[in-house]
């Protein structure tokens, strides 16, 4: 498996999912900017495309543990059922039990950390987008594109094409991007202040834990399924 500099950020995770952890670190989005290349990201990052590229190498070189799942190698209706199953699950876990711990961190930091207030807006608008994303997804795209699956003629597609749903979720998907870019600026990357408290540290975490579970999220609908989705159309539009 070969990687350049005009590789899409997306792809190269989809082709080595390990390197997904190479990225976090670097602070490469290969979810909702997952069709970027390489070099673009780079760019952006303010870091030198070469090292990333030996760092790329490196990483694929060593013996690692290696993710039991590779979300590539699912079908798409196993893959709609794992999203659902793993991170549609962790969300609806999480979301509540960071909106309480947040409303108790407030009450006793806010004085000297009045960033906490901001956190709370972001976080509690993009816990209510996510709720609504996720229905969704469960009643509507993830079904059409289970059928399509076992399609083989095309079925009649109420909202007129599956790109349709598909261009929202990937909207919802950046908006979630720049709110989690908003939570991690806020926090200083989700680092605890010297006073705070054992609640306090715990939202930090769980926040960290949100950021990291989305990433693979999004990366899984935006750079595998949904694209996947839209060529099962058009094989069935040209009978191919």
């Amino acid at each position: 498996m070969d990687f350049d500099i005009h590789t899409s950020v997306g792809q190269i995770v989809v082709e080595k999912p390990g390197l997904s952890q190479v990225f976090d670190r670097l602070g490469i989005d290969y979810c909702c900017r997952g069709s970027t290349s390489l070099s673009l990201a780079c760019d952006a990052g303010g870091l030198d495309v070469a090292d990333v590229l030996r760092e790329i190498a490196a990483f694929i070189d060593k013996p690692v543990q290696e993710s039991p799942l590779d979300p590539a190698k699912l079908t798409s209706g196993a893959l709609a059922d794992h999203i659902v199953n793993q991170h549609h699950a962790f969300l609806r876990s999480v979301l509540p039990t960071l909106a309480n711990q947040l409303d108790k961190v407030i009450a006793v930091h806010a004085e000297h950390h009045p960033e906490l207030r901001d956190v709370r807006e972001v976080f509690l608008a993009l816990k209510d987008e996510l709720e609504l994303h996720m229905m969704k997804e469960e009643k509507v795209l993830f079904p059409l594109i289970k059928e399509l699956e076992a399609a083989t003629t095309l079925p009649s597609i109420h909202c007129g094409s599956v790109n349709n749903p598909i261009r929202v979720m990937v909207m919802e998907h950046a908006d979630a991007g720049e709110a989690l870019d908003r939570l991690r600026n806020l926090t200083g990357a989700f680092t605890a202040p010297d006073d705070a408290c054992s609640t306090y540290r715990a939202v930090l975490r769980g926040l960290a834990e949100l950021e990291a579970d989305l990433h693979q999220h999004i990366h899984k609908e935006n750079n595998i399924l949904f694209p996947r989705a839209v060529a099962m159309e058009a094989a069935l539009r040209t009978g191919s």
